[in-house]
């Protein structure tokens, strides 16, 4: 885990604005479109190469593949595990349920479309490893001989994908997730291995209060979000905490999120995970303001922070004072050592339905960057 001793790191959370070619490739591959995938094979290496280049011209200190190659953070993995057919059901988020007008223009937004979310209706077992070690060598090639921080790569807890996939085939809950965390558990060392940071995905954690946890009380939401740790933990166990990141979402979409869970609430499960670092929503409306929960809280000595400072669903571009502002509430509560400069979530977390203008996101991670080094600035400054 990166600590900043000279200066605020910066990067991101995972995917970013994909190529429209490899965007339609994507989509049509995801529906069985076999030229499709033939296509995206020989496309993607320099898609990669593409994504790494540009993350380094906008300043990007630790930089991953963009997530190029993945439909979506959490259903890519119908595409390497077998066990999955069929269809889940819709997911429900429970703030959109008070307002059925907003839901119905959300659901026909321009941009959108189905996501293919199989169920999980037999035994899960790797059914092949191929597009892992094709994502570990593209990524491999992209970023060598670069003068690069770190690179990470994304990977789906199991929580998520039981959050996307719903289980119609163990007799419960946590025999579910108990083979999820072993059939993931190849995926996770094997990224460790190729010598990259490890960053797991757990919007569960958060977003799975208000959708597939929704009837629950908060009591009982968190002691289920207690085992999808556990479950984590135990498929880690073969990785250094301090290569290892993890992403708490509530959920990377535009909506009321009334019915977010507070960070406060979730505070201690997150912590009993064993990544050291942290990436945490904090520039949205709903969450900006939980910076202060340092102030009663203490950051275990073993992680770090890298709060989200530009918000990932809407398309203004975050002033670089405001990302030094942001940036200088953590570190003046958890040290400027322990902040990396992150985004809220990814910029094209499914292929096809990205809210804002590619674009304007670079803009945004231009702004980042300027911001972290307003921030470094000040926060370095000779006394």
């Amino acid at each position: 885990m990166h600590y900043s001793y000279d200066r605020i790191l910066t990067t991101h959370v995972g995917s970013l604005p994909r190529p429209p070619l490899i965007e339609n490739l994507l989509v049509k591959a995801e529906c069985g479109d076999s030229d499709a995938e033939t296509e995206l094979e020989k496309q993607l290496p320099a898609a990669v190469a593409q994504s790494v280049t540009a993350q380094q011209a906008w300043g990007i200190d630790i930089v991953n593949d963009g997530e190029v190659s993945k439909t979506g953070y959490s259903t890519y993995i119908q595409q390497r595990l077998a066990g999955f057919s069929g269809e889940s059901p819709s997911l429900r988020f429970d703030d959109l349920s008070p307002f059925p007008q907003y839901r119905k223009v959300q659901a026909n937004a321009a941009g959108t479309r189905r996501l293919v979310r199989p169920c999980c209706t037999g035994p899960l077992q790797v059914l092949t490893d191929q597009p892992l070690k094709r994502d570990i060598q593209n990524l491999s090639e992209a970023t060598k001989h670069r003068d690069i921080a770190d690179v990470f790569m994304n990977a789906a807890s199991p929580g998520v994908i039981s959050l996307f996939h719903t289980n119609q085939f163990y007799s419960d809950d946590d025999k579910y997730l108990e083979a999820l965390s072993t059939v993931m558990r190849h995926e996770y060392e094997a990224i460790h291995a190729a010598g990259f940071m490890l960053q797991i995905d757990c919007p569960d954690l958060a977003m799975g209060r208000h959708t597939q946890y929704r009837q629950l009380s908060s009591t009982d939401f968190l002691k289920r979000a207690a085992i999808q740790v556990e479950v984590l933990n135990a498929a880690l166990t073969n990785i250094p905490g301090n290569r290892i990141r993890m992403h708490i979402c509530w959920g990377n979409y535009e909506g009321p999120h009334h019915h977010d869970i507070p960070l406060e609430k979730l505070f201690d499960t997150i912590m009993a995970a064993k990544p050291g670092g942290l990436l945490l929503e904090s520039s949205n409306p709903r969450h900006a303001h939980e910076w202060e929960l340092f102030r009663r809280q203490s950051l275990p000595d073993d992680k770090i922070l890298i709060p989200g400072l530009i918000d990932s669903v809407n398309n203004y571009i975050e002033h670089p004072e405001l990302v030094s502002q942001r940036i200088m509430q953590f570190a003046n509560l958890v040290g400027r050592e322990r902040v990396i400069a992150g985004a809220d979530c990814g910029f094209a977390t499914f292929a096809g339905m990205g809210k804002v203008d590619p674009a304007i996101a670079v803009e945004k991670f231009k702004s980042l960057v300027a911001g972290a080094n307003i921030a470094s600035q000040k926060l370095w400054r000779p006394i």
